[in-house]
């Protein structure tokens, strides 16, 4: 009986806290106790764990009262993997695992990256024409007040002047000529409409029944001629809009691409010349082999444009010879055989020259093209 209240005494005096220091519990009969504090922070478990007991140490009490002096097993006695704190193990636990939003992630940041070198070039695009329009503006205002010199193709020069007096003249025969089939297409008209007025009055005119026919057969013949005319003077109008309006327009492209690049290049000469008479240390050097480079890019392009205007004009040349020598003896042999009252010699003229006779209103636009 004495040994049984020993070992209950000594059972209820040996309390293991938080911080593995013995305290006292408080007493009861049918129950043994062992209480841990919860929800340190990281620092006091730490701490916890480095100035608490050695576990391996510690003793297990188990039995209830009268219970003998076996029933404390050493944990020394107790085999096992040893138990270690991994204070990581924490912030690993903070951490957000990867998930499906890593692939958007790396997918948004190729995207930026793709976004931001398009920016780039741009920002250098942008930047050699800005400095491009500054040297071509500083060398147009440079030649108009006479500051600066410019390169000059005086044959060619003199070649173009040409093109355009000539495309000048041209429009304006192509106005005039437009002119005349718009009047002459609405004479054609109004003489079908008398012809078709004095074939009606000749029905309901007993009296002057002959009179009327002849005028109308006459001004049938005259609407006859007069749409065959006109057929040859819209095919003389279309050819020369197509040379105007096509061809030669075609080449004035080409020589102001030509000038631009005369302009160019004379800016970029200029900005050689004046780098080339400045100090040669090793940034202007650098300058220097840098300008000689764009001098001779823009160089290059002149040259290629001169040689293409030179081409195209001679070609223009020959083609504006060929076409007007066409059309200009149709014009003529249309309008002297429609006045001259020659219907065959107007009809082999149209087929001499592959004109199709249009009929009345056909140059109207349809009923759908108005909507």
């Amino acid at each position: 009986m004495a040994d049984s209240i020993m070992s209950k005494a000594a059972t209820m005096e040996i309390p293991i806290n938080s911080n593995g220091d013995t305290g006292t519990l408080p007493e009861d009969d049918s129950l043994e106790q062992v209480s841990f504090q919860t929800g340190l922070r990281k620092k006091d478990l730490q701490q916890v764990m480095v100035s608490g007991p050695n576990l391996n140490e510690t003793s297990i009490v188990s039995g209830g009262y009268g219970g003998p002096a076996g029933g404390i097993i050493p944990t020394s006695s107790i085999k096992g993997p040893a138990i270690r704190f991994n204070p990581d193990y924490l912030d690993r636990r903070r951490a957000p695992a990867p998930g499906p939003g890593s692939s958007n992630l790396n997918t948004s940041n190729s995207t930026e990256e793709i976004s931001r070198g398009v920016a780039v070039e741009k920002l250098d695009s942008v930047k050699k024409w800005g400095i491009n329009t500054y040297k071509c503006t500083k060398q147009m205002f440079s030649e108009r007040f006479g500051r600066g010199s410019r390169t000059v193709d005086l044959e060619l020069e003199a070649q173009i002047d040409v093109l355009r007096d000539t495309k000048s003249k041209y429009e304006n025969i192509l106005r005039l000529a437009t002119a005349l089939t718009s009047h002459f297409q609405s004479m054609v008209q109004t003489q079908q409409a008398l012809g078709d007025t004095f074939t009606d009055l000749s029905q309901k005119s007993p009296e002057l029944q002959d009179e009327f026919g002849y005028n109308a057969e006459t001004q049938k013949l005259l609407c006859k001629n007069g749409e065959a005319l006109l057929s040859a003077i819209s095919f003389f109008v279309s050819s020369v809009n197509t040379l105007v309006n096509k061809t030669m327009e075609d080449t004035l492209l080409t020589i102001k691409l030509y000038e631009n690049a005369r302009l160019e290049f004379d800016a970029y000469r200029s900005d050689l010349e004046e780098l080339s008479l400045g100090p040669r240390d090793a940034a202007a050097m650098v300058r220097i082999e840098m300008s000689q480079h764009d001098y001779q890019i823009h160089r290059d392009k002149y040259e290629r444009l001169r040689s293409d205007v030179t081409i195209k004009l001679k070609f223009l040349e020959e083609n504006k010879v060929k076409v007007m020598h066409k059309q200009l003896l149709l014009f003529h042999n249309a309008i002297s055989a429609y006045f001259a009252g020659n219907q065959q010699q107007l009809e082999q003229t149209l087929i001499q020259f592959n004109v199709k006779l249009k009929p009345p209103g056909s140059d109207k636009p349809s009923w759908l093209e108005e909507q």
